[in-house]
């Protein structure tokens, strides 16, 4: 056998496969738990700081397989809008490719590592890698962050306090000594940037919709969820709710073109501020947009940042036109705006977020105060998706301080008010 068929057969060991898996286990906890409804800030600590431990004493055939499993249980759900257009068959290749994609920079980062001349050195490296994690973003998709697994924890979430971590554990492992850990009582967020008297809006309504995704662009059904939709906003005004906000494409249809539906919405919004999602086409262009609805008038919001493959493709023109053909029938991408909009209703200012963009960094520039999300889960459930991003809007909400109000279609709606979900 060839040396390097021996260092190959290497990575393929039971032992090494397993604690990969663990790792990631371990890592993915706090998702998966939540997912099921428990949130436990203490147990959540425990599963962050063990991930890391073991992590970062591992060798790098673990890491390639812990990487491996986390893209595997962090983002199986990127598979399944295959099902949505018909390639069911195309799951596997999915999940295989995010999950390489993963396995490949962690076996980088700790090869990099390695490398160094002593193993204080190789530590240090490697907790820097994952640091360094949090800024590598393939093909676009940015929403692994390691420090999002104490985002419901009694560590804090800032890069600094994940840094203290690290060198808690960094330390812990090369002097041998439990006590370094100690170092962790540091990073416990004992101060945020919210006003903990303020309150939130109780005539806002952050509606909740479950029309999925294959009745939801069906012709002979449109009219029916056209009357969901306005029975929804009439029971607000009843209630004497001050803004009612809708899910993302509520409308499946281009409604700057529907101008009897455009004439309802500005009379209703005489009485109530409306936010909705819909389609937006501006001469031959597509965009997916938030339309706001006030006092007679409208402001249409587009989005930012554009979901990789599902509304633009990443890929080199060559090849993205090739994938369009395949996957969507030659649809064109949609297009992004170049800045987030930001709107007042009610002497408030809001960002404007729809779905993927709202779990991405560019659109907290600025550190918007609050922010209104509006997304349609319909393409990837069921899965862990909302969970994820449930968490990651409470770590954007802990990180920039921002209340987040978020209407979905196909799962929970809520609000996010000091970091924490409130409704």
């Amino acid at each position: 056998m060839s040396l390097y068929n021996k260092k190959f057969k290497a990575y393929f060991t039971t032992n090494k496969i397993t604690r990969g898996f663990f790792i990631a286990l371990l890592s993915a906890g706090a998702i998966y738990l939540d997912w099921f409804g428990f949130v436990n800030p203490l147990i959540n600590t425990i599963l962050g700081v063990l991930a890391l431990y073991l992590l970062i004493q591992a060798d790098r055939k673990v890491w390639f397989w812990s990487g491996f499993f986390i893209g595997i249980l962090w983002f199986w759900w990127l598979s399944i809008s295959f099902v949505h257009y018909g390639f069911s068959w195309a799951i596997p290749i999915g999940l295989f490719i995010t999950s390489t994609t993963y396995g490949v920079i962690f076996l980088l980062f700790s090869y990099i590592a390695e490398r160094l001349p002593n193993t204080l050195y190789t530590l240090i490296a490697k907790a820097i890698s994952l640091i360094i994690l949090s800024y590598i973003h393939p093909l676009g998709f940015d929403w692994f962050k390691p420090e999002l697994i104490f985002t419901n924890s009694y560590i804090g979430i800032q890069k600094w306090q994940f840094a203290l971590v690290l060198a808690s554990i960094v330390l812990t492992i090369y002097k041998r000594q439990l006590l370094f850990l100690v170092l962790m009582l540091g990073a416990y967020p004992y101060t945020s940037h919210f006003n903990k008297t303020e309150a939130l809006d109780p005539t806002i309504k952050v509606t909740n919709f479950h029309i999925n995704v294959i009745d939801k662009w069906k012709p002979e059904l449109q009219q029916e969820h056209i009357n969901r939709v306005f029975n929804v906003i009439d029971q607000a005004i009843e209630d004497n709710k001050s803004i009612v906000i809708l899910p993302e494409s509520i409308f499946a249809l281009f409604l700057n073109r529907q101008p009897l539906l455009m004439e309802a919405l500005q009379q209703r919004s005489y009485k109530i501020d409306i936010v909705l999602g819909a389609l937006y086409v501006d001469g031959q262009v597509p965009r997916n947009s938030t339309y706001i609805f006030t006092q007679g008038n409208y402001k249409v919001a587009n989005k930012v940042v554009l979901v990789p493959f599902g509304e633009a493709n990443p890929l080199p023109k060559f090849m993205s036109s090739w994938i369009n053909d395949l996957f969507f029938d030659g649809a064109p991408d949609y297009v992004a705006d170049k800045e987030p909009t930001d709107y007042t209703l009610y002497g408030k200012t809001y960002r404007n977020a729809i779905c993927y963009e709202a779990c991405s960094e560019p659109l907290y520039r600025g550190n918007p105060k609050n922010m209104i999300v509006i997304s349609n889960d319909g393409w990837v459930v069921p899965s862990i998706e909302p969970t994820q991003q449930k968490i990651l809007l409470q770590y954007y909400s802990k990180k920039y301080g921002t209340t987040i109000y978020h209407s979905v279609n196909m799962a929970d709606s809520y609000i996010i008010h000091n970091g924490k979900v409130v409704q």
